[in-house]
Formats: structure tokens, sequence, C-alpha cells
């Protein structure tokens, strides 16, 4: 069964920084494209970032400059590290593995970031 798990939300003040991270089990996922999306009330689900099998990254222009994604293949995990946070990237954040030639393509559960004061 294929699992993707995220962790590190959490309440944080503008201008701070988190790490998310999302740990993979059940498949492969080095072949995958890995992604973090986001989802603020009230709107629809958003790419945040991308990186291919072969570590290349994507970025929305929202968070360029300001957010870094990562992968440690050796042990199925993602990252996302988020700095200067803005009240707006508030949301709940999604880890998501696909594969196009398969068609394959799974979600974790999510993850909250607050980003109040």
């Amino acid at each position: 069964q294929v699992q993707l798990v995220e962790s590190g939300g959490g309440l944080v003040q503008p201008g701070g920084s988190l790490r998310l991270s999302c740990a993979g089990s059940g498949t492969i996922f080095s072949i995958y494209t890995m992604g973090w999306y986001r989802q603020a009330p009230g709107k629809q689900r958003e790419l945040v970032a991308s990186i291919t099998s072969s570590g290349s990254p994507n970025y929305a222009i929202s968070v360029k400059g300001r957010f870094t994604i990562s992968r440690d293949n050796a042990i199925n995990t993602l990252y996302l590290q988020m700095n200067s946070l803005k009240p707006e990237d508030t949301a709940v954040y999604y880890c998501n593995a696909a594969h196009r030639v398969y068609g394959l393509n799974y979600w974790g559960k999510g993850t909250l970031v607050t980003v109040s004061s």
C-alpha cells in the first residue's frame, strides 16, 4: 500500500520559517515526480513546487525565492523549506507523487501551516 505522510506544519509568525517533510512508503518514489500543493480555505488546490526524478525543481511564482523543494531518494522523503513566510501562505499543504507514463498519482492527507502574528 502506497502511503505519503506529511509532517512539520504548525503556527509561525510572518517572516518565519518552517520545514515540511513527506515520508513515502510502499513504492519506489525515486521514479516519481514529487510535489507540494496547498489549499487555502475557500480556494482551489494549487501547485507550490515540484521536483522531477532527476532533481529538477519547479516553483510557483508566489513562492519562488522563498521556498526550496528537495528530495532524498535513499529514504523516500520529500522536503519543503519555507522561509519568509507570509499570511497568504496559510493553507493545508499536501504531498504528491505522480508518474505520468504509468498513470499513477498519490496524495498525502496534508499538514496545516498557519502564518499569523
